[in-house]
């Protein structure tokens, strides 16, 4: 498994909870990390499938 598929679930979880802190305490420049830190993981996290992929159909 990439290692950006990880790291990329990580900021995932994160930025979700930043985003509901935000939410809950009325910050919007939080709650707005939040929700750009959980993009930014789901983007890692695709990029490391993306390359799993590539490693499985290479190897074959």
């Amino acid at each position: 498994m990439d290692k950006n598929r990880v790291e990329g679930s990580k900021h995932e979880i994160k930025g979700a909870a930043k985003e509901a802190a935000g939410k809950m305490t009325g910050n919007p420049a939080r709650e707005a990390a939040g929700k750009l830190e959980k993009e930014a993981g789901k983007l890692q996290k695709e990029i490391g499938k993306n390359k799993d992929e590539m490693h499985k159909h290479h190897d074959h």
